[in-house]
């Protein structure tokens, strides 16, 4: 898509002639009412998300500062959305004249482009560093640990109603048990105590590496049946 507007480009600057700057400052105005529409909207819309989010009380990812409030309004870039409907203006009215102002739209929506995507989109990591902002680690943590419970006695919840319709050995039903609370482990292992988190890293790391060596022995198996193709009297439908 940037490469197509890239060969209009070509075609805009050639027959721009002198207009080029008058083009440029038309695409830099434009760039700019974009940003501003968009902070102005930003503004109520964070500010009644903010006051949802209170009255109903759940998690959801709306800024919670001024801060974060102008993190998002700097991060509304335009990119291929932007270039498709640029490059969907016709050529040629139906009359087969040229399009009246297309050259210049299409400059103008390449400067947007330019500005939001390039130059916000460099600069943005710099804002965020200057205004501070960063992930609520505490409130990840707590979200983790409550699906963790909550999967741990889903799986729980399930396994006693197999057992009401299976017999089960109780061996089995054990190992079981200790694998839904495992299901929950996976998610947050914080739900854990010391010496369980100890042992649950070590058993995950066991089966990573069972896993990697099954990887290669399986590996070796299937080199072996590709390289019987090339040995005279084999049949190739068969390997």
């Amino acid at each position: 898509a940037f490469g197509l507007i890239g060969l209009e480009l070509h075609t805009v600057f050639g027959t721009a002639g002198d207009r080029v700057w008058e083009m440029i400052g038309w695409g830099l105005l434009v760039a700019a009412v974009v940003i501003g529409v968009r902070f102005l909207w930003l503004l109520p819309a964070s500010w009644l998300a903010q006051r949802l989010h209170k009255k109903r009380d759940v998690a959801e990812d709306i800024p919670t500062s001024w801060r974060e409030t102008v993190v998002m309004w700097w991060a509304g870039m335009r990119g291929v959305a932007s270039v498709a409907l640029a490059l969907a203006i016709p050529l040629t009215t139906d009359a087969g004249d040229a399009f009246p102002g297309r050259d210049e739209l299409v400059f103008i929506a390449f400067c947007v482009i330019m500005v939001t995507l390039v130059f916000q989109g460099l600069t943005l990591p710099w804002l965020v560093r200057r205004l501070g902002v960063r992930a609520d680690t505490d409130a990840e943590r707590q979200i983790e640990h409550d699906l963790a419970i909550r999967a741990a006695k889903a799986a729980r919840r399930r396994l006693h109603e197999i057992e009401g319709v299976q017999d089960l050995p109780d061996d089995v039903i054990e190992r079981l048990q200790r694998g839904a609370f495992d299901i929950g482990a996976r998610i947050s292992p914080e739900i854990l105590d010391d010496e369980r988190r100890e042992h649950l890293a070590q058993r995950v790391e066991r089966v990573r590496a069972f896993r990697k060596v099954q990887k290669e022995m399986m590996s070796a198996a299937r080199h072996a049946v590709l390289s019987a193709r090339s040995e005279p009297g084999s049949d190739p439908e068969i390997v």
